[in-house]
């Protein structure tokens, strides 16, 4: 095992799948000269030259739409969207083409493409620059939706990810890229559409994701302090969801809480909670409760954002409230 940050697992992953795979290149804002945004990409020109390492215009669309292109012809593009805010723009190429291509050409071809963005609010980057988008992109079929909370899911589902053949939205936690992990070393792939329970508890089972995870394990454990055990669920995938793993907890626990930093309307949470509703409404002893952002653009002021986004103290209030 060694120790080294979420942004240095990511490169990692990037850098063996190019050595493994000559097909396997870059693309993005940024990506070659200026090493990406966060530096995710650093070394990488350097190592592999402008033909495999490649800056594009700013224009989204321009981006989806090459990577679409290059992946039909053989290549496995990664593309990088400098945040998910930006992303919107090449929605048409991602929803329209991207998630459509192979079930329109009946499986004849396939779409190895993996975009990688950023997304989140805490840093002060005001309302068009914090958001989280994955509700959008979870809602089309035909897309894969990663989102690993540590370094090691990083960089083993950015590997996976990478040899799919499918079109894949990897969503990075601006908050993560400096959070540091044990990562193994060697080849090291994680399963897509796998969950990991990081934590085993009896009384409530708790939901969360990307940067909730964090949130998540400092509330369990001052529960735990006070004798309420926790079972944490970290979702890794979250298209299409591991809701085995999900249901056999809650078959344990018979409490549920989500937690989520996106919007409380249309958020994924609810999409969770109404599948273990339909899967085990017997099982449930209390009403399944998400913990959430609020609705509202994300505020500048550092008071406000955070009071606009979940905290500890919330996710502790909502396991109280139904144990």
């Amino acid at each position: 095992m060694a120790v080294v940050s979420y942004r240095e697992a990511l490169n990692q992953a990037l850098a063996e799948e190019m050595e493994r795979d000559e097909r396997v290149f870059l693309l993005g804002e940024e990506v070659a000269f200026y090493e990406g945004s966060y530096k995710v990409t650093k070394g990488l020109l350097a190592k592999f030259g402008p033909e495999r390492v490649r800056d594009t215009p700013i224009a989204e669309e321009v981006i989806a739409g090459s990577a679409i292109g290059s992946a039909l012809g053989g290549l496995r593009p990664v593309a990088e969207m400098m945040t998910v805010n930006f992303m919107l723009l090449a929605m048409d190429q991602i929803v329209n083409h991207a998630a459509k291509i192979r079930y329109m050409f009946n499986g004849q071809t396939s779409l190895p493409l993996v975009i990688r963005t950023p997304q989140g609010a805490g840093k002060q980057l005001g309302a068009q620059h914090s958001q989280q988008l994955e509700s959008y992109v979870c809602h089309c079929p035909g897309l894969i939706v990663l989102a690993p909370a540590t370094p090691a899911d990083a960089k083993g589902l950015l590997k996976t990810a990478i040899r799919d053949e499918n079109p894949i939205i990897f969503l990075e936690n601006q908050n993560l890229y400096g959070v540091k992990g044990e990562v193994p070393e060697g080849e090291h792939l994680v399963p897509i559409g796998r969950a990991n329970i990081t934590r085993t508890g009896a009384d409530v089972t708790m939901i969360a994701y990307s940067n909730t995870v964090y949130l998540a394990e400092k509330a369990a454990e001052q529960l735990a302090s006070e004798d309420i055990s926790v079972e944490l669920i970290d979702l890794r995938t979250l298209h299409p969801l591991d809701m085995d793993t999900i249901l056999q907890s809650v078959a344990k626990t018979h409490r549920v809480v989500i937690v989520s930093e996106a919007w409380r309307t249309g958020n994924l949470a609810a999409e969770i909670a109404m599948q273990i509703q339909e899967a085990a409404f017997d099982e449930l002893d209390a009403p399944i409760l998400r913990v959430t952002a609020k609705d509202v653009p994300m505020p500048y002021s550092r008071d406000l954002e955070q009071a606009a986004l979940p905290q500890v103290a919330d996710i502790i209030a909502a396991v109280k409230q139904i144990v």
